[in-house]
């Protein structure tokens, strides 16, 4: 149990946020020097496997379908992982491992320890399948199984289409930019050490101004501009036409030099100003780019991927009268209550009438046995009377005549 949790919740974490799989995968190689060999689409697709595999084995694990090959394909993958997290452990070529994902993030130590701890796990369940407790029966794994694969398949698919669906990031929406990073200007420890904003012009730090004003403030994330997706640039613009409109001010944050920033404003014909800011920190603020994001008061709002840019009818009037201009309702306990309703509910509802179902095939099982055993015994003792029966109609043995009378 505590084996299939555990896969269940790493394979979770990482489809909702495939991305950052993604990145933690790159930095793996390059600390190997294998980064040049392997394209994005290649570590992308495999961010997506890897945790399709992971969520995918813990529900056998938990539900006991197919034991004999998925306690094997686990104790496989554990014995591949536990020396690369002592690799990972003894070198330190990244920070954490991420096999949570930023839901819980571990030392390299820890990860070794919780890998060795889970190998010996994998070794007992693979030395004795059979006694993991089936709760669902063969001839309705299947629907268990497929219905798994499209779930964590589609919760990764809808990710990289739009955003991370629950964001356990430093930047998620709530999150008051300006308090953190200035605790983390008066010494304490702080996640936003990273974040700053410099203008490509001058080299000038205008982080604390910007996250000072007072108001809305659009910042445009771009990573790098010369990978950036530019299929919505028709939004982009107007989206930054509508804050010239109403005096909202608009940044671009981005890690390229002036070379890549000259050649995206050529492109997209582009008037807002640019300002660098780190590589990794725009990463981990959206999982897009480009994106966009909408502060109020120095305080995350709102965030779009490029696929979610806001549009015309949507840009109607101020964003103090607008639904875009406020804070999201729903809530991260909200978030989990959907997944649960769209996920866990339906595969309860199954287990539950597939349990009733096996019930009552074995009570049918049961009853026609017990018929079989009454109408056996019935028949013993219908025999038992007839023969009775039998004896008693017999006729008497004729007796002897010693009293001189004879017999009719």
């Amino acid at each position: 149990m505590v084996l299939a949790v555990v896969l269940i919740f790493s394979g979770f974490v990482k489809a909702v946020d495939p991305m950052g799989t993604q990145y933690k995968l790159t930095d793996y190689l390059t600390a190997m020097r294998l980064q040049m060999l392997t394209p994005d689409f290649l570590t992308l697709g495999a961010s997506v496997l890897l945790s399709a595999v992971e969520f995918g084995l813990g529900i056998c694990l938990l539900f006991g379908i197919r034991k004999t090959i998925s306690t094997t394909v686990t104790l496989l993958m554990l014995l591949l992982l536990t020396p690369l997290t002592l690799w990972i452990a003894l070198v330190d070529p990244v920070s954490d491992c991420g096999c949570f994902g930023d839901a819980l993030v571990l030392t390299n130590w820890q990860t070794f320890g919780k890998n060795i701890v889970l190998l010996a796990m994998a070794l007992i369940v693979w030395k004795w399948p059979h006694d993991i407790v089936r709760f669902i029966s063969t001839s309705s794994q299947w629907i268990a199984t497929n219905y798994s694969a499209i779930f964590i398949l589609g919760l990764s698919g809808w990710s990289l289409y739009d955003l991370p669906y629950l964001d356990f990031r430093p930047y998620h929406i709530g999150t008051d930019l300006k308090t953190g990073w200035q605790k983390m200007m008066n010494g304490e420890e702080s996640p936003y050490a990273e974040f700053f904003i410099q203008r490509t012009e001058d080299g000038e730090d205008i982080t604390d101004s910007l996250l000072s004003q007072k108001g809305y403030l659009f910042l445009l994330i771009a990573p790098h501009v010369e990978n950036a997706d530019d299929s919505q640039l028709d939004l982009i613009n107007q989206m930054f036409e509508y804050a010239e409109d109403y005096e909202y001010p608009f940044y671009a944050l981005t890690a390229s030099g002036e070379k890549g920033i000259d050649r995206w404003r050529d492109i997209t014909g582009a008037e807002y100003p640019f300002c660098q800011t780190d590589e990794t920190t725009l990463q981990t603020i959206i999982r897009s780019n480009p994106g966009l994001v909408l502060l109020k008061d120095g305080v995350i709002i709102r965030k779009w991927s490029r696929n979610s840019i806001p549009d015309e009818y949507e840009l109607t009037d101020r964003l103090e009268k607008l639904k875009i201009g406020k804070m999201p309702k729903e809530s991260m306990s909200e978030k989990i209550f959907i997944i649960a309703l769209w996920y866990i509910l339906p595969l309860l509802l199954l287990t539950i009438a597939d349990r009733l179902w096996a019930w009552t095939k074995w009570l049918k099982r049961r009853e026609q046995s017990n018929k079989i055993y009454q109408l056996f015994k019935q028949k013993t003792n219908n025999e038992k009377e007839n023969r009775s029966r039998q004896l008693e109609n017999e006729p008497e043995p004729a007796r002897g005549s010693g009293s001189g009378q004879g017999t009719e």
